[in-house]
């Protein structure tokens, strides 16, 4: 399901401060070190370092 139109202009990675990308049911961050993904569920974005996948 995919976040209202203006929501991602407004969030950013709360470790880097980069902005996000959404890719499937994730909020990846573009920052170049970072690079954590944020799951959504429901439709909330959880963006939580503890809760973020760390890049592979």
């Amino acid at each position: 399901m995919p976040l209202e139109a203006g929501l991602l202009e407004i969030l950013a990675c709360p470790a880097c401060h980069a902005p996000l990308k959404e890719q499937d049911t994730e909020l990846i961050c573009t920052g170049q070190d970072c690079g954590l993904a944020y799951p959504v569920r429901d439709g909330i974005p959880v963006l939580l370092v503890d809760e973020a996948r760390r890049p592979q």
